[in-house]
């Protein structure tokens, strides 16, 4: 019984499985991404932040975006195309960038989100992904941090189309 605690114990000490970066998650190759799948074939938006390091554990160490990109997406063009409210939960915490993956486009566009709680608002990439849509949608670490989100809930933000 001892035994048996003591690996419940380390379990729960364990880094979560979305946390760590790929390379620690074994082959991505040969097994699907069960939170990418659902996204269509557009071709995703050129990111400027640098690759995740392989040794990342906090939250800092995975949003690797500097301070000149934080600036630029802060830098939010007025009006565009009002697409609706969506729920926006944290992506893939490794892949950097300002972006939502969201069912609200059906192609890949530039938009900006608004988060009504904090009044802050980031510009983003729209990265269509499939469903209907009032399915949820996933946004980046760095979009998130930018907003003030909290980064482990449910966050309603509104979508706009600035293509």
């Amino acid at each position: 019984m001892l035994c048996l605690s003591a690996l419940l114990l380390l379990s729960a000490c364990a880094t979560p499985e979305w946390l760590r970066p790929t390379a620690h998650r074994g082959d991505a190759k040969d097994v699907p991404s069960t939170t990418e799948g659902a996204e269509t074939s557009a071709p995703k938006a050129p990111v400027t932040a640098a690759p995740v390091p392989e040794m990342a554990r906090t939250v800092d160490d995975f949003d690797t975006t500097t301070a000149k990109d934080r600036a630029k997406a802060q830098q939010v063009a007025p009006g565009g195309k009002d697409l609706g409210l969506t729920i926006a939960t944290l992506g893939a915490a490794g892949e950097p960038g300002f972006w939502l993956k969201t069912p609200l486009v059906s192609a890949s566009g530039k938009g900006r989100v608004v988060y009504a709680q904090s009044g802050k608002e980031v510009q983003v990439d729209l990265i269509p992904i499939e469903g209907p849509k009032t399915a949820g949608s996933r946004m980046s670490l760095g979009a998130l941090r930018l907003i003030d989100a909290p980064l482990a809930g449910l966050t309603e933000v509104r979508v706009f189309a600035l293509d």
